[in-house]
């Protein structure tokens, strides 16, 4: 299956994991709605919806750059019917867009806990209503969601209550609608193993350093990628780590996709104990999300 000519629209994919899965998808020719909150550069985040439609387009698919802010509600119809109105619908929606502020109690005030959760949990559902009339009447429907499997053991609530709820508040919406739309749309969940190269571990979790003990963003473009172009009648519900899922369709070479090979990684938050690491994957000993 391809996803030449198909219509997908991701939130916050002006850098990062976003950008990579919408290139990924490009160079089969999809078209890509960006949306997102950055217009002009930012001193500590690479990429704007602009510089992220080049790429695109350089990948092979055609972009359509929006300035979007999944909390604003208006925002979101205003940019799901002009992607429409564009490309003539939606088949696909990637819920991307993310808040991090991964502290305890004590250290996290009112307002992080509304972000994190108007922009993970409330974006998610948002995004994916307003762009529901069209997936109904798309030919091979995905809802795909960046959010970790649901693992209610108390040690990854317990340093990060806000972070933990507002991120398996996704997690939860992938659950509701793989049942609620069985056999037509599919909803599925993809969450790496180890920490990706992005601006949140430079800037908020572990400074540059640690890049070196991360993997790229592409792992989770292809597990994406893999994922959107299964039957949407049949591959619903799952909720996948990246590595392993990649071993699942044949794939040998997970040191592609680090950002320096043969280095130990860092884990990732909320990844449980099944599927353990592939073969030959070294993770650090480190209590990260613990």
């Amino acid at each position: 299956m391809t996803l030449k000519g198909k219509t997908i629209f991701i939130t916050g994919a002006s850098r990062g994991i976003g950008l990579a899965i919408a290139e990924r998808c490009a160079r089969d020719g999809a078209n890509i709605a960006i949306a997102a909150k950055t217009v002009e550069p930012q001193p500590k985040l690479e990429g704007t919806i602009h510089t992220a439609a080049r790429s695109i387009e350089a990948a092979g698919g055609k972009a359509l750059p929006i300035q979007c802010d999944i909390r604003d509600e208006a925002s979101v119809e205003a940019a799901v019917k002009a992607t429409a109105d564009t490309f003539g619908g939606i088949d696909i929606v990637v819920n991307n867009a993310s808040a991090i502020f991964p502290m305890p109690t004590k250290d996290t005030p009112a307002k992080k806990w509304d972000l994190m959760h108007q922009v993970n949990a409330r974006g998610t559902y948002v995004v994916t209503r307003a762009c529901l009339p069209f997936l109904e009447k798309a030919e091979n429907p995905h809802i795909l969601a960046l959010c970790p499997p649901l693992d209610m053991r108390s040690h990854w609530f317990g340093p990060h209550v806000a972070y933990t709820s507002a991120k398996f508040g996704m997690s939860l919406c992938i659950l509701g609608w793989s049942d609620e739309f069985r056999g037509k749309i599919a909803a599925n969940a993809i969450w790496p193993r180890t920490a990706v190269a992005t601006a949140a571990i430079a800037n908020i979790l572990a400074g540059e350093e640690a890049m070196k003990n991360c993997r790229k963003p592409e792992i989770l473009a292809e597990t994406a990628y893999r994922v959107l172009t299964k039957p949407a009648a049949s591959f619903t519900g799952n909720f996948l780590i990246d590595d392993s899922f990649l071993v699942s369709e044949g794939v040998t070479d997970l040191e592609q996709y680090s950002m320096e090979p043969g280095v130990e990684l860092l884990p990732d938050f909320f990844v449980p104990e099944d599927p353990p690491a592939p073969p030959g994957v070294r993770i650090m000993d480190v209590k990260l999300g613990h």
